[in-house]
């Protein structure tokens, strides 16, 4: 199984779980990066126990070559010598080395081999956990966003606050009642200068009429006495010096 299925099915499961106890997406975007960072490091430690192994397959395959290299010069020396038999027996145990040295440089390309995919998904699986952070940044901020405002919406049409503005209104209806009051009393009355302006204008009516009633009975009265009025006296003279 590669790193990238068994990465799956360990999301999937832990995001089975929370979905089934509604966690919350902070949450599971944080699980997904925590998983993806495990795995990165599991991955990392077995390409340094791969790379360990490939170390010493390669040394084995030196070793090898080496020993095979020997039984050949031996079975040189033998043959420069005349003990063919000897030169036999060389030669049979390179062969023997040579099958292992084969097996052991198969081995040591399927390790390379191995090391090589698993540092292209090392490499794959680093670049999917920047995008995942950088999404986990996003996430992040709209889900907070989205609270803000659920949380807003949720004041905006709270129950206490239709209730607030239900009494604003009542005291507002209450002071309106009150101002009509007030207003009603004055209805019909002049205002204080209208008032005063008028009371004097009466006066001076009243005062005018009183005046001329007053004239006519003197009129009146110098008619019926005609004669007996005493003659006008003269005006008096200037004093002399």
């Amino acid at each position: 199984m590669g790193i990238f299925s068994r990465l799956t099915d360990i999301v999937n499961s832990n995001l089975n779980a929370i979905l089934a106890r509604a966690e919350d997406p902070e949450k599971i975007i944080r699980l997904i990066v925590q998983e993806m960072e495990d795995t990165l490091v599991e991955v990392r430690s077995a390409a340094v126990r791969g790379i360990a192994e490939r170390k010493e397959q390669e040394r084995r395959v030196a070793a090898l070559r080496a020993e095979a290299e020997e039984w050949d010069r031996k079975a040189e020396l033998a043959v420069t010598k005349g003990r063919d038999d000897l030169a036999r027996g060389a030669l049979l145990a390179k062969t023997r080395v040579g099958a292992a040295f084969a097996a052991a440089e198969q081995h040591l390309a399927q390790i390379a081999e191995a090391l090589a995919r698993q540092n292209e998904d090392i490499g794959k699986l680093q670049a999917k956990l920047d995008d995942a952070k950088a999404r986990q940044r996003s996430i992040l901020a709209r889900h907070q966003t989205a609270a803000n405002r659920l949380k807003l919406r949720g004041k905006l049409y709270d129950s206490r606050i239709t209730d607030a503005f239900a009494r604003f209104e009542q005291v507002e209806r209450a002071l309106d009642q009150a101002e009509g009051k007030v207003e009603a009393f004055d209805l019909g009355r002049p205002q204080a200068g209208t008032q005063a302006g008028a009371q004097g204008l009466h006066e001076d009516f009243a005062q005018w009429e009183a005046d001329a009633t007053v004239q006519e009975e003197l009129d009146r009265l110098k008619a019926r006495l005609g004669n007996r009025l005493p003659a006008a006296m003269p005006a008096p003279s200037a004093a002399k010096n």
